[in-house]
């Protein structure tokens, strides 16, 4: 794979002094755990991205979990007080994020100032991944530099592998 060209949450945490490792896979793929065999790591260090609405917030929330979990919607609503909150079909997801599916990144939308939680299964590792912002990047860097960065919340919402 060619080397990675410069994306703007590379430029981030480089202003920030945070190490990282870049990962390239093929664009085309799209499942978060094939990402998580193509980048050689292992399915729990390597987390997705999802956007989720929350009817009593302007913005939508970001969500990050194991790749090989799914999002217990009820347990996130309970968490973040809310009645009800609702997983953002891909078309929505990439309006409000003005990113891919695929490649949607909390670093990449640091500007936005978008509330980020974390599941607690990412406490877990030392080293986490995410999307650098495109699809076909991957970052790998310590996860207490991803929290403490994006100032995220810690959340238990995080299903076990689905069937």
């Amino acid at each position: 794979m060619p080397k990675a060209k410069k994306l703007n949450s590379m430029r981030l945490l480089e202003a920030r002094s945070i190490p990282y490792e870049a990962r390239q896979y093929d664009p085309q793929i799209r499942d978060a755990e094939q990402v998580a065999a193509a980048v050689g790591l292992p399915a729990e260090e390597v987390f997705k991205t999802l956007v989720v609405e929350c009817p009593s917030r302007r913005k939508p929330v970001l969500v990050l979990l194991p790749c090989d979990c799914t999002l217990n919607l009820k347990r996130l609503a309970q968490a973040l007080d809310e009645k009800k909150v609702a997983l953002a079909p891909h078309a929505r997801a990439e309006k409000l994020t003005g990113l891919k599916v695929g490649g949607i990144s909390a670093l990449a939308l640091v500007r936005k100032a978008w509330d980020v939680y974390l599941d607690e299964r990412g406490m877990a590792v030392a080293n986490i991944v995410i999307s650098a912002g495109q699809r076909g990047t991957q970052l790998r860097l310590a996860t207490a530099d991803l929290i403490d960065l994006l100032g995220c919340g810690i959340v238990d919402v995080a299903d076990g592998k689905p069937a």
